[in-house]
């Protein structure tokens, strides 16, 4: 190789170096303003509530799927009912889940009656065509 050549090729290797140096600090730069966006309230409340609400998806996804409430079994609701359950106690919250329990007690019965009224008039209508 010639002097020349060689000047050449380190003038090359240079030029290729300054540009992923400036790549890199550009890169490093919008790395801190990601960072620095991220770090904001909103944006930071705005996860944490995507969070909760994959976590809630994952959790009651169940409920929320055809047939709703009858794939529900005794070891899926039992963490729920101790964690529940012992926060009550704690918490001395009796009176109040007490009432709560009789609020959704109710709202279950009305709904069930709901639909059987909704299934029964369905029939007829079937029935007189």
């Amino acid at each position: 190789m010639s002097k020349q050549a060689q000047q050449a090729a380190l003038a090359a290797a240079k030029a290729r170096l300054i540009g992923e140096g400036e790549l890199y600090r550009i890169g490093v730069v919008h790395a801190k303003a990601r960072l620095a966006m991220a770090l904001r309230p909103e944006a930071l409340m705005h996860g944490a509530v995507e969070h909760a609400v994959g976590l809630a998806q994952a959790r009651f996804g169940a409920l929320l799927q055809p047939g709703g409430l009858s794939g529900l079994n005794l070891k899926m609701l039992m963490p729920y009912a101790l964690t529940v359950g012992s926060f009550v106690v704690r918490k001395r919250l009796f009176k109040p889940a007490l009432g709560v329990g009789v609020a959704l007690a109710a709202g279950v019965a009305w709904l069930l009656r709901r639909k059987r009224a909704a299934a029964l008039s369905a029939d007829d209508n079937e029935i007189a065509d």
